[in-house]
């Protein structure tokens, strides 16, 4: 019997040449909506998936893989693996929310939240796909979802765009995030916010204290002091804060770089000139947490008034970043060129 494929070969062939744009590698955009999931790949290896589980309080997109096939993102709470830290069980993957919106705490939502608190916490559900789309060299998702208080109450619409691609050996994530306001909504001065990451345990500081961190309501989360075994990870801005020093800082980008198993890898989160509160303030933890928040201000520099963005019923914003996975040690120079390039695609 004539195998699938061969008889692929036969169909497409023209004049005895084959059209071999037909077999083109391509980015994939595959929905699985029974799964609660769309799954990316790039060339037919993993890229990422968009998921939406009901053990989670947000969709997020996880796992990130970079071109060279090593996953950049921590397992727990999805995949637990050996040897991960086990804290902050609402960073998973990567994903977009913040700490307080009307008094209510959408960032640090799980289901490790006593039920006494519940009413204090904010959800994001996913409401539909409104688009999939692949190509050849970049696909598109574009999805709904809602923004509910812990009353019960939506507070905001949420369309985001993200455009997948692949970029020579490197890969890319452009996440495009319109809020619409259903009822005024103040994103009241606050560290916790708003593109997250949760980094793979050798992506994170080899001179990692650790200590107590406090969130919007006073909750503290222990972080063990010391580095992951095998963790090499160092962070650098585009104003040329490095290490520990980046966290707090405002710049345009900010690099996270580490080696495992003979691998180099650079996550760059590029912000982007039209954001609200343009240029971000970093919010890198050497213990794992990657995150833009544009929003806090005054958490960030007590000198600084507080910035408490607000929304009028009716009204939108848009957040444009983009997410680079470089299978080598990114310089300044390069990722200024990347940063000079996102800012002139959409003014």
């Amino acid at each position: 019997m004539r195998s699938s494929f061969a008889a692929a070969i036969i169909a497409v062939t023209v004049a005895g040449v084959p059209d071999v744009s037909l077999f083109a590698q391509r980015v994939q955009v595959t929905a699985h909506e029974a799964e609660r999931r769309v799954d990316i790949t790039i060339d037919g290896r993993p890229f990422t998936s968009y998921i939406w589980p009901t053990s989670l309080k947000k969709p997020v997109l996880y796992p990130l893989v970079a071109a060279d096939g090593i996953t950049v993102t921590r397992g727990y709470p999805l995949e637990p693996r050996p040897g991960e830290r086990v804290d902050h069980p609402h960073h998973a993957g990567l994903w977009f929310n913040y700490g307080d919106v009307n008094g209510f705490d959408f960032w640090n939502n799980s289901d490790a939240i006593k039920p006494e608190d519940r009413h204090k916490m904010g959800s994001i559900g996913q409401t539909r796909i409104v688009s999939a789309q692949s190509g050849a060299d970049h696909g598109e998702l574009v999805v709904d979802s809602v923004w509910v208080t812990g009353e019960g109450m939506q507070i905001l619409d949420q369309t985001t765009r993200y455009v997948f691609a692949r970029r020579g050996h490197e890969r890319s994530i452009d996440e495009v995030v319109t809020l619409k306001a259903l009822d005024r909504a103040v994103f009241h001065d606050d560290k916790e916010g708003v593109l997250g990451l949760r980094v793979a345990s050798w992506l994170e500081s080899p001179e990692e204290k650790g200590g107590e961190f406090r969130d919007a309501s006073g909750k503290v989360t222990k972080v063990e002091g010391g580095g992951s075994p095998g963790a090499s990870g160092v962070y650098l801005t585009s104003e040329g804060a490095k290490g520990g020093a980046a966290w707090g800082t405002r710049g345009r980008w900010c690099a996270l770089t580490g080696h495992t198993d003979g691998h180099t890898v650079t996550i760059a989160i590029l912000d982007h000139p039209g954001n609200p509160g343009y240029p971000t303030y970093w919010h890198a933890r050497g213990y794992g947490l990657f995150a833009a928040n544009p929003l806090g201000r005054n958490i960030f520099d007590p000198k600084q008034p507080a910035f408490n963005f607000t929304l009028e019923k009716g009204q939108t914003a848009t957040f444009r970043y983009r997410v680079m996975l470089i299978s080598h040690e990114a310089d300044a120079a390069e990722l200024n060129r990347e940063a000079d390039a996102f800012a002139a695609e959409a003014k």
